[in-house]
């Protein structure tokens, strides 16, 4: 069995992953709150997970991994949404629900086993703030419940962060009924108009942190061995989510390896709405196929900060053009047994090295090209399609990769196709030549052959 390495947050190091149990490995890994269209973040780190699933899965079995990745579904956000929208919230988070499964399906993930939405989840998130009120962990104030951060003496731990330096880099909410400012909401009160639930400490919500320690803790229990987001969540939110499940539950450790996806930007800067290099999913899909997305956040390596530009988009676009027209060429190959290479697997297993990885489908693509005999053809698209597989890559049909994503009706081209050829059998090559240049000013290539002519999207 292969040794997975993996850089841990909470060691600052890259260590090797051993397990709780090798026959029940459980990952959990923050979703998105879905009050709007996922955004180029909310792609990126999700892909990274999906590719460290899929090498667990591979080591350990599928059977034997469990992946969680949940919804937050009532929060803040959603119901400045619903005030400034006057749509009804469970509306907004449908409907924003939608619009993420179906993007991760287009970016190629596989379905976690499990996708908990936190309002399923109040009952055992009003158990949780009892164990740390029972403990003395949690306090109540002026209709809120409070995790005491001074009741942890290792508070910070996961950040690495002194206090002051928390204080100092945090946007803390300040009230006056906080004994720390550090200190932070476990559950708080709700206008009658607002979502909320029946409570001991009245009618209300829960807190952010609240709803992934009590999802995550009933779904893979109170030590589970992979926690995973965006580097931007280490801080308050994983930091506090760490403290709470701890103290709640003393003599577990929550998650034993905290594994964090590098921060995105834009063009060199981090990406913002205020600097107007904010992009939502859809607005690059409109752009490009979402496996070019894909292709390019895996060209660099997860656990570093990421840089987009739609050049390395459209670069990532032809690597594909490049992947696919290979294997076009031996469409008529059939494989069976699909094993990826040793060398592929080790890359995965170095803290995920996908450029690395990347770089063998370059020379499997490369070997598939000169490949002559039928039993080289078969080797080498087998381990290209297997290699490919562990990153999520190479799904389409190599056919339907040319011809996807046009604006035309496939039927419509083929149409004009048939009429291009009356044309040259009557030898009008006018007009032939007209319709070949009509379809290429729409991005779709004509390539004629001794078995007629085929078509693609550029």
């Amino acid at each position: 069995m292969v040794d997975i390495y993996l850089h841990n947050t909470l060691t600052r190091r890259k260590e090797k992953f051993v397990p709780i149990d090798c026959n029940n490995v459980r990952m959990y890994v923050c979703g998105p709150t879905v009050y709007d269209k996922a955004h180029l973040g909310n792609g990126k780190t999700p892909v990274s997970y999906d590719v460290l699933y899929r090498l667990l899965r591979y080591v350990y079995g599928a059977d034997h991994v469990t992946y969680v990745s949940n919804i937050t579904d009532v929060d803040d956000k959603i119901l400045n949404k619903h005030k400034e929208t006057g749509k009804p919230i469970r509306e907004i988070t449908e409907e924003t629900y939608n619009w993420y499964i179906e993007d991760m399906k287009k970016l190629g993930n596989l379905e976690p086993n499990y996708r908990p939405r936190a309002t399923d989840y109040i009952a055992d998130m009003i158990e949780l703030v009892k164990r740390l009120l029972a403990n003395g962990h949690a306090y109540e104030a002026e209709g809120h419940v409070l995790f005491s951060v001074d009741s942890m003496p290792g508070y910070g731990c996961l950040s690495g962060r002194s206090m002051k330096e928390m204080l100092a880099g945090a946007r803390v909410e300040v009230a006056d009924y906080k004994k720390n400012p550090a200190d932070f909401v476990l559950w708080k009160p709700s206008e009658p108009t607002e979502p909320g639930w029946e409570s001991p400490w009245g009618y209300g919500r829960p807190g952010w942190h609240l709803e992934c320690s009590a999802m995550s803790s009933k779904l893979l229990g109170n030590d589970f061995d992979i926690h995973g987001g965006g580097s931007d969540l280490i801080f308050p939110h994983h930091e506090n989510e760490c403290a709470q499940s701890c103290c709640a539950f003393e003599g577990t450790h929550f998650a034993h390896y905290w594994v964090h996806a590098g921060m995105l930007m834009v063009d060199g800067v981090k990406m913002s709405k205020s600097l107007g290099n904010f992009y939502i999913l859809d607005d690059v899909l409109a752009k490009a196929p979402a496996e070019a997305l894909r292709l390019l956040f895996l060209s660099s390596h997860y656990h570093q900060p990421f840089n987009f530009t739609f050049e390395g988009l459209s670069n990532a676009k032809a690597t594909l053009d490049k992947f696919y027209n290979a294997l076009l060429r031996v469409k008529d190959v059939e494989v069976e047994k699909l094993e990826p290479e040793t060398r592929v697997v080790e890359a995965l297993a170095d803290d995920l090295n996908t450029p690395l990885a990347i770089s063998y489908l370059h020379e499997n693509v490369n070997n598939l090209n000169k490949a002559e005999s039928k039993e080289d053809m078969v080797k080498f698209k087998s381990q290209l399609l297997a290699n490919a597989y562990l990153l999520g890559l190479l799904w389409q049909d190599a056919e339907s990769w040319f011809k996807g994503g046009t604006d035309d009706d496939a039927s419509e081209i083929e149409a004009k196709i048939q009429a291009r050829a009356e044309a040259k059998k009557n030898k009008d090559w006018a007009l032939a030549d007209a319709i070949r240049n009509e379809l290429k000013e729409k991005g779709i290539i004509l390539e004629d052959g001794p078995n007629g002519t085929t078509w693609k999207k550029i």
